[in-house]
């Protein structure tokens, strides 16, 4: 008998065909439970041609007025730059690197168009307006100064570029502001000159896409501006807000003991108490401490006994938040500053992934997108301007432009483990010095520099630590050497 029923159903099912196979993903279900749930098909760019607009300036305003979303934007910043990612050229002429290190310290001084930061000040601009705005304009800007690379950064805001210019030129192709080929390929921006915030009558100006750099997470194929990082949870943050101002007032309101009078109708006049009336002839009776108030007939008194939302507040409250900072990418004790209950084990667990994902957007957004040709093109004007002494270098530009970004190196709340955890990497052949000075944001030749130094120093004035093995044991007991030396 269930042989045959299965034999009846698969026969059904074969029958079917691909409806069959459709109705099993409850997610794509039409019926009754998911009728009312909205789907579109459109392109990535498609449906931020009219969103985008209102998606940012939202975004920004709860940056602003919400502490939790700012606090969420400070934190990342900070993870993602920190002090800054620093380059590091790859060159076997020693001398070679040093001059070009040197020049580059001190153009990221003079880095910024606006002259109001440095080069990793930049970073940080960077970084922050693309969790406001999803997308941020670098403009490569010539500074023709004496003695300087004439090259500047002028940081602009996503609002430059319109996202409803749309037109149709032969086989130039402008969509949301930026010009394509026929092959697909960018070939300019259209800027506004002004800001729309502070001039809407501003003319539009055709810049060489090689003259921009646009930077944006991209999150679907094809997708051509970026989307604010705080898109999802904006009802969310927006409607919690409102909740904790109404909270508040509750409060409020609670804590002021008001206190409401009725009395028949066709009494006018507030006997009792001290009487007075408010702006629109209203009796209003002032409550005085201490004071004992007499109501005449017919008149009695409630106090207002506003609703309590119970001990459940600060568990909800906990739980809306832990969804806004998984919408946001940060940890729930970032995002709060609230660690109760928390210990070494689990938050390190908490850290290890977000950073995994903070490392991710140095790598693949803000060093490949932003740092990388930045410094491609400044040695470029480098070594065109004399400032760099290079011949052969626009020949091998691959083997001059080998440059590996480090960011600030992670702090844990016990070091000493990671630092041992180094070490043994080290003595087992696991990792190499310069891999763990790499991990800390240091270079190995600069370290191995200032160890040599020191080592000197405290040779000439005869000192003695336990960090230099020649000198001391591991008890910290000079070495037999060391102590013939001293006799002589």
């Amino acid at each position: 008998m269930i042989k045959q029923l299965l034999r009846k159903t698969g026969l059904m099912l074969l029958k079917t065909g691909n409806s069959a196979i459709r109705a099993s993903y409850e997610g794509a279900a039409k019926g009754r439970r998911m009728g009312s749930w909205g789907s579109s098909n459109s392109d990535a760019n498609a449906e931020l041609l009219d969103n985008l607009e209102l998606l940012r300036n939202r975004s920004r305003e709860v940056i602003r007025n919400n502490p939790h979303a700012g606090s969420a934007v400070e934190s990342l910043v900070a993870n993602l730059i920190g002090t800054g990612i620093v380059p590091r050229w790859r060159l076997e002429n020693a001398e070679l690197k040093e001059q070009i290190q040197t020049l580059w310290q001190t153009w990221t001084k003079e880095s910024d168009f606006y002259q109001q930061q440095d080069f990793y000040g930049l970073q940080s601009l960077v970084a922050r307006s693309l969790m406001e705005s999803g997308e941020v304009l670098i403009r490569y800007q010539i500074n023709l100064a004496k003695d300087k690379v004439p090259f500047q950064l002028q940081i602009l805001e996503a609002d430059h570029l319109d996202a409803g210019f749309n037109e149709e030129k032969g086989s130039k192709t402008i969509r949301m502001g930026i010009e394509f080929n026929s092959k697909g390929l960018r070939q300019a921006y259209h800027l506004t000159q002004k800001h729309p915030g502070e001039s809407s009558q501003s003319d539009k100006k055709r810049i060489n896409a090689d003259q921009i750099l646009h930077v944006y997470r991209v999150l679907r194929p094809g997708q051509i501006r970026g989307v604010p990082w705080l898109s999802s949870i904006l009802v969310r943050l927006h409607e919690l807000d409102q909740y904790e101002d109404a909270e508040l007032v509750r409060k409020k309101s609670a804590a002021l003991f008001a206190a409401f009078v009725t009395r028949p109708m066709d009494d006018r006049e507030l006997v009792g108490g001290n009487a007075s009336t408010d702006q629109n002839g209203n009796s209003v009776t002032e409550i005085e401490p201490g004071a004992v108030h007499y109501l005449d007939s017919g008149e009695s008194i409630d106090f207002s006994k506003p609703a309590d939302v119970g001990s459940n507040y600060e568990a909800w409250l906990k739980q809306q938040l832990r969804s806004v900072a998984t919408g946001i990418g940060v940890t729930y004790e970032q995002l709060t500053g609230d660690l109760h209950g928390v210990n070494y084990s689990s938050i390190r667990a908490g850290l290890l992934e977000f950073r995994r994902r903070i490392e991710g957007l140095q790598h693949n957004l803000i060093v490949y997108q932003f740092c990388r040709p930045v410094a491609q093109r400044w040695l470029d004007m480098a070594v065109a301007s004399g400032q760099l002494q290079i011949p052969d270098y626009f020949q091998n530009k691959k083997l001059y432009q080998s440059i590996e970004w480090r960011p600030p190196a992670w702090d844990w709340v016990d070091p000493l483990k990671d630092i041992l955890a180094q070490q043994l990497e080290v003595r087992s052949g696991f990792k190499s010095r310069a891999q763990v000075a790499a991990d800390r944001g240091q270079d190995i030749e600069d370290l191995d520099k200032q160890i040599h130094e020191d080592q000197q120093r405290a040779e000439k004035y005869g000192l003695a630590f336990d960090s230099d093995p020649t000198q001391t044991n591991k008890t910290g007991s000079l070495q037999p050497e060391t102590l013939i030396k001293r006799e002589e």
